[in-house]
């Protein structure tokens, strides 16, 4: 390629002139091609240390003029083939201008600016995106393509020079994280280690320090495991290492693939070695960081953060910390944990000023809303700036007129109109509570003291206050203010009311399993014993089930959504449901609670760690795993008593997932010397059970309500009770030690774990479903799933036809939900087929396709694929030549009902269509090989040519070109006799062709006339020598041994004589072969071409021969070569095929 000129000043240090003419020179790297001995690999070992680009392009060509010394390099090549295009076009275009000048400065300044103009012009209609890395970059980016085969869709996102510990030599090189792959080369003295890791097959990814491997990664696989060290950076690559395996795992959760943030703000500078992709990581994980402390919607942005402090008017102190702006909410958070936290959304502010700044407060920013509230930051280091972008965020807040926001330059102050009724005001400390006086007192005291409502500030009083428990009263007003469900509402009025419109009176499989459900929530309660409430609680599920039909609805949101309502209104609760299953128990609602068992495991590790002696007999008792997904999923309210579960959900909207962690771990904990000495699993399940069940809240007002499970399960003497209260300070004070941050850490880690054992179950599943009608072993359908899911992933990787979520639903049974289209099971059916067919191969393949795929939807499931794999090699001869004969038949000749490989025609519609398949799937049927339907003359010729290309290569092509020719001649007699019975041995004036008298003569074929009245035999007989004689050699037939085999003489010719649109006639579509006659009333049977072939032993032999799918998957699997995945060149053809 062309490169920006580079200054060179040792033009032959490592380098060898090949070509040289007054003007340029056409150099080879030392080392590359024949020969080179010790200093090439010498050479080739340094310019991988060092990260050389002559590693990748080992030619280039320098430009140089007679007396200068200094030359510079203006092209570069991977290949000799694209360094002389190069050299041939300068000396076409360059050399005769060149030969004009006088001045050597003015050769060499022409020479720069043709080159960067064509630069310049390559680069036009590239993407903005690849224009924004640098070239250092980029050219690292062709190297990885080139190392390892990857299509340019393949986007690199960092590398790093490191180690590779092959066996206990370490071997070093540079580790290339693209999107997709981790992949790591290493040239040392001749000794090249290449390595490619695709991310979705990392189960486990860890930062360790050991004596053998100091400071290292160890990235494990199901097979093996992989160690690399020496890293410069060592953290830097372990997180972007996590970010890429967890867009993986997203990706085999939900299909989810990978898309680059467009909106990304463009760097001031180029940054040398660093993507524009890394930049998009690295925003999206601060971005994650930043909405998980403040509870703020998916959609939300980080724009910067900056140090500040905040005057705090509670604690009469200015607080160190952070001032964070997005582009709906100013947060700040304080250096001290707990001391401080605020949200500010833009939609309530009204006045941002600035200060005047002096020695005690400098560069003072006041901040004021519409309930009256006012903040005052100070040392804040661009306040100008920071007041810029918030002016600018200001003006895009939805529903605000830029006239009514204020913002001061220069101390002008101008307020915009205060509404009649101020959003939020401070309650009287007078006003009146009902119920529990003592707490909801507290509480009106801190509303006046902090404020309340979204801007109020949040310290360790409130924390202290929700430990206590939330009145009543509060309960729906602060849940929905500490999960951020509040500014979710404020911000989309209406939206629920027309959800709960567009999804009522839909029948969907949710819906359905929500009727269930409906009355096994919270029955023993009041509020759910009318339909009332279970009307309330039909419509929040329903509508979120439309709002989100990747989740849809799932087991134990009933649960949750009924304590919901019971102090929310629908609407509230609504969009509490939301912020459950979309931001703080992410996942764990899905159709296999993926993340519900990810806490399940981290819960097993902190139980590890916390308590190691009951966590050996746990383990021994496998209780741990049985007990705790259920807490999980239903926040304690399904096995603890409400009006104590209620106070956990309080702490839970408030704290998060932390403090489930710690109730649990305080539970055992409580239960240790009981649960050590218990001897089996029921008895362990009994213990906490019966522990759970006794946990009271004693401070209630109301009536207790008994847990179903305790009335259930009450024996003859009561256990203890234990206090709900004591309960929550014993896990603070035990276990309190417990970060966020560091559990989010722990369920990456366990989350790699949990969807890859999930991926595996998914494959049993699917293997036990089809075993009993496949003849492939329990080994060599495993090996074929995964061969046919790393198809849809890579379709996934580098695009396809169609999208993957229109392939991916993961609500389908394991067996539907992955599937691939043409494209892709061309290429498998071509690497796995046992009918290889040369040129040919494509073409049965698009016929295979669209046989197997009946509901013409374009994609075909793993089920069809291994049927139409399991016919090819453990069908009889009889099966095998039906399935040929199928192939060779227009897709309306094939009555559906009666296939014995396929599926019924239908399209996928619901759940319903699944169960009715399932049952017509358990009646017996069998086609008979009378239901086949006849075969015309032009399907035949084409079944003769695919027997031909099957037969090259075999040991006996000979005898079975011999076979086939016998066969096809005596079935072209058959069809001549039946159509003359089938006529009553009259001829039809209007027919194309005659019949020739030779059918009767026992004269050879050859020996009669081709034209219009020859016969059909001639015609099948002079198309089948044509085929033969058509031959082209390519330049690697050429190489090979002189022998001139029936295989040269068939394979490629036979087939590339025929174009598409021939193929598209042969499966009747009604129009004829351009030269050729044939006869419209000749047909014949299976039974027939079934009859003729037993008559051939070597035909016999053939078919009936035993064959072994599991070399062909072991050569698939070592396949280095990474294929993209674009239409090949049978594209049109099946698109004609399948019309």
């Amino acid at each position: 390629m062309w490169i920006t000129p580079e200054e060179v000043l040792l033009a032959n240090a490592l380098w060898v002139s090949e070509r040289a003419n007054p003007f340029f020179i056409l150099q080879r790297r030392k080392g590359h091609g024949r020969g080179g001995g010790f200093t090439g690999l010498l050479v080739g070992t340094l310019d991988v240390v060092l990260d050389s680009s002559a590693r990748v392009a080992p030619y280039r060509i320098l430009h140089q003029t007679g007396d200068s010394q200094v030359f510079w390099n203006i092209a570069c090549g991977s290949s000799r083939k694209e360094i002389t295009e190069h050299w041939e076009w300068l000396e076409a275009n360059l050399l005769q201008t060149l030969s004009i000048f006088d001045n050597e400065e003015d050769i060499t300044t022409f020479v720069k600016g043709k080159i960067q103009g064509i630069i310049a012009e390559e680069n036009k209609n590239k993407q903005t995106l690849e224009d924004e890395d640098s070239g250092k970059f980029r050219e690292a980016e062709l190297k990885m393509r080139k190392l390892f085969g990857m299509p340019d869709e393949e986007k690199l996102v960092n590398y790093y020079s490191c180690s590779y510990f092959k066996g206990r030599v370490p071997r070093q090189g540079w580790v290339y994280l693209s999107v997709n792959h981790l992949c790591f080369y290493s040239f040392l003295l001749g000794k090249e280690v290449t390595l490619v890791v695709q991310w979705t097959d990392v189960t486990q990814l860890e930062k360790d320090a050991a004596v053998l491997f100091p400071e290292s990664i160890r990235v494990s696989t199901r097979d093996t495991e992989h160690y690399f060290s020496m890293f410069l950076n060592i953290n830097e690559t372990f997180k972007l290492m996590e970010q890429l395996a967890n867009i993986a795992m997203r990706q085999l959760l939900d299909n989810e693939s990978f898309s680059v943030d467009r909106s990304l703000p463009k760097p001031c500078k180029t940054l040398k070695n660093v993507s524009t992709l890394k930049r998009d990581l690295d925003a999206r994980a601060k971005n994650e960081r930043y909405r998980a402390m403040f509870r703020l919607t998916q959609d939300e942005r980080l724009d910067g953060h900056t140090d500040c402090t905040l005057w705090t008017p509670f604690a009469k102190m200015h607080v160190v910390g952070q001032m964070f702006v997005s582009n709906n909410y100013i947060c700040f958070a304080s250096r001290e944990e707990d001391l401080c936290q605020l949200i500010i959304p833009l939609r309530e502010v009204s006045i941002v000023e600035k200060a005047d700044s002096s020695s005690v407060l400098p560069s003072p920013l006041s901040i004021s809303t519409k309930n009256k509230m006012t903040f005052l930051f100070a040392n804040l280091r661009d306040r100008d700036f920071l007041v810029q972008r918030i002016s600018d965020f200001l003006q895009r807040t939805p529903d605000r007129v830029w006239s009514d926001i204020f913002c001061v330059v220069r101390n002008h102050r101008v307020e915009s109109p205060s509404p009649t009724t101020p959003f939020l005001t401070p309650p009287s400390p007078s006003e009146a509570f009902s119920g529990d006086p003592p707490r909801q007192e507290s509480w009106n005291i801190h509303f006046f003291e902090f404020g309340r409502g979204v801007c109020m500030y949040r310290t360790s009083k409130t924390r202290e206050l929700v430990l206590n428990g939330i009145p009543e009263s509060l309960r729906g007003e602060l849940w929905l203010l500490f999960s951020g469900a509040q500014n979710e509402m404020d911000t989309h009025p209406g939206y629920y009311s027309e959800l709960v419109e567009q999804a009522m009176g839909r029948c969907t499989l949710a819906t359905e399993e929500i009727e269930r459900d409906l009355h096994r929530s919270m029955p023993e309660h009041r509020a759910f014993q009318n339909e009332m409430g279970i009307a309330a609680l039909r419509r929040v599920l329903t509508a979120y089930a439309f709002r989100n039909p990747n989740i849809g609805y799932c087991q134990a949101m009933n649960i949750v959504t009924s304590v919901l309502l019971l102090y929310c209104t629908e609407e509230q609760a609504f969009w509490l449901l939301v912020a459950l299953c979309e931001r703080m128990l992410p996942d764990y609602y899905n159709t296999r609670v993926v993340g519900a068992l990810v806490d399940q495991a981290v819960f097993e590790e902190l139980t590890r760690e916390c308590l190691p002696l009951l966590y050996e007999r746990m383990q021994e008792l496998g209780v741990i795993s049985t007990i705790s997904l259920s807490w999980f999923l239903t926040l304690f309210l399904s096995v603890m008593p409400f009006d104590s579960a209620v106070l956990l959900v309080d702490c839970f909207f408030y704290e998060g997932i932390k403090v489930i962690f710690q109730v649990s771990l305080a539970v055992l904990h409580a239960n240790m010397e009981q649960l050590l000495s218990c001897s089996d699993e029921g008895e362990a399940m009994t213990i906490l059970g019966r522990y759970l069940d006794n946990v009271v809240n004693k401070q209630t007002v109301s009536a207790p309500i008994p847990h179903l499970h305790a009335l259930l399960t009450s024996g003859d003497e009561p256990p203890p009770e234990i206090d709900i209260f004591e309960l929550i300070k014993a896990s603070y004070e035990k276990f309190g030690s417990l970060r966020s941050d560091v559990i989010e850490q722990m369920r990456f880690k366990q989350r790699l774990k949990v969807i890859q054992s999930l991926e595996d179950t998914a494959k049993r599943s699917v293997v036990r479903a089809i075993m009993t009608d496949s003849a492939f072993s329990l080994e060599e359908l495993e090996e074929l799933y995964v061969l046919f899911k790393a198809k849809h992933i890579m379709s996934c990787y580098w695009g396809a036809s169609t999208t993957a979520a229109e392939r991916h639903d993961p609500s389908l049974a394991y067996l539907e939900q992955y599937r691939i289209d043409r494209g892709q099971f061309s290429q498998l059916f071509t690497a796995l087929a046992p009918w290889g067919c040369g040129a040919h191969t494509p073409t049965l393949a698009a016929r295979l396709f669209r046989l197997l795929d009946q509901n013409k939807d374009g994609l075909i499931n793993f089920k069809e694929f291994v049927t139409g794999l399991s016919g090819m090699y453990h069908g009889d001869m009889t099966e095998k030549l039906k399935l040929l004969y199928k192939l060779h038949l227009p897709p309306g000749r094939l009555r559906l009902g009666m296939v014995f490989f396929f599926l019924p025609e239908e399209k996928v519609k619901d759940y319903k269509y699944y169960l009715r398949m399932w049952a017509k799937e358990k009646e017996p049927k069998k086609e008979t090989i009378k239901d086949l339907p006849k075969m015309n003359q032009e399907q035949f010729i084409e079944l003769c040519k695919t027997l031909y290309n099957m037969f090259s290569e075999d040991p006996l092509e000979q005898e079975l070109y011999h076979s086939i020719a016998t066969v096809a001649s005596l079935l072209l007699r058959i069809g001549e006799v039946g159509k003359k019975f089938s006529n009553n041995g009259a001829r039809k004036p209007d027919s194309l062709c005659t019949l020739s008298p030779a059918v009767d003569s026992p004269l050879p074929v050859k020996e009669e006339p081709a034209g219009e009245g020859s016969s059909a035999e001639a015609q099948v007989t002079k198309a089948l020598e044509e085929a033969q004689l058509e031959v082209t050699t390519t330049e690697e037939e050429a190489k090979d041994d002189t022998s001139v085999s029936s295989y040269s003489m068939v394979s490629a010719g036979s087939l590339q004589c025929e174009d598409i649109a021939d193929d598209t006639v042969l499966i009747g579509c009604g129009d004829q072969r351009p030269g050729s006659v044939l006869d419209v009333d000749w047909a014949i049977t299976f039974e027939q071409v079934l009859a003729s072939m037993l008559t051939e032993p070597p035909l016999v032999d053939y078919f009936e021969k035993k064959l072994d799918i599991r070399a062909k998957m072991a050569a698939c699997r070592f396949q280095r070569a990474v294929e993209r995945q674009v239409s090949s060149s049978s594209e049109h053809e099946f698109s004609q095929l399948s019309g």
